[in-house]
């Protein structure tokens, strides 16, 4: 990848090292054991500590931001579920956001550090507040993008993992609803499970251009993917849905979807 690191980053592919074999140990379990080799053997993990990014994540949204120009100079952004920081470095970098007049704000139930042009908030986006804090944190004004990442700890139950990352996406589609601007942008993480298109047909309702995406940083493996809506029609739109075909049509990066 021909990335820049804190300058923005170009996605184009992370290079292949050799492969490290981890053996499990006294206080190591299998799993640990296959989740530090996957992460020793991944080649965005170790790219994003050569180029300075807080999680590997931050190469998602470049590939995504590359690909559909979410984020421009001057946009305010809102950054859902935001720790450890990976898609505000990026977001901040893009929107030129800055201390002295910061343009990005994340929120997440877990501590995070500061980052450079950001406002990091310390709470659960599902709290009745947050919504307000949210906007107050980034001046009263409307947002140009909502960003989520959130996701919630995984059961190992793949049915109630599916309805709770579907249910947070649903909440973030409606907070987005209420604070962006028209003409905004929509961006989250949701999982392959069966009801992933019903929300993209949702959100044809106000947005002129909804796709499914899996950015080459999505680990193949992983159940998930992104929803991306362009073109907010505004609060206040009463329009129906376009009928131009199965919700399902997405990017070349994505495999057909299959239910269940």
């Amino acid at each position: 990848m021909s990335g820049t690191g804190k300058g923005g980053g170009k996605g184009g592919g992370a290079p292949r090292a050799l492969h490290v074999r981890v053996k499990t140990a006294k206080r190591r379990t299998a799993s640990s054991a296959r989740w530090l080799e996957r992460q020793l053997n991944d080649p965005y993990v170790a790219l994003s500590k050569k180029e300075g990014w807080r999680s590997r994540a931050a190469y998602k949204l470049i590939e995504i931001d590359d690909k559909y120009h979410l984020l421009k100079p001057g946009m305010r952004v809102i950054d859902l579920g935001c720790a450890p920081g990976g898609w505000c470095q990026v977001a901040a970098t893009r929107v030129k956001s800055t201390d002295a007049a910061p343009r990005v704000v994340g929120i997440d139930y877990l501590e995070m550090a500061s980052l450079p042009g950001v406002v990091v908030l310390q709470k659960n986006f599902l709290d009745d507040d947050a919504p307000a804090v949210l906007v107050e944190a980034l001046g009263g004004d409307k947002a140009d993008v909502v960003l989520s990442d959130m996701a919630a700890p995984a059961t190992g139950h793949k049915k109630t993992d599916h309805l709770k990352i579907m249910h947070l996406a649903e909440v973030a589609i409606d907070f987005a609803r209420t604070v962006l601007k028209p003409g905004g942008h929509f961006l989250a993480k949701v999982l392959r499970g069966g009801t992933e298109n019903e929300l993209l047909a949702n959100l044809k309702r106000d947005f002129a251009q909804v796709m499914h995406i899996k950015p080459p940083a999505s680990r193949a493996d992983s159940a998930e993917l992104y929803v991306i809506a362009k073109g907010f029609r505004g609060a206040s739109a009463d329009t129906a849905p376009p009928d131009d075909g199965d919700p399902r049509d997405t990017h070349a990066w994505m495999p057909p979807l299959k239910d269940g």
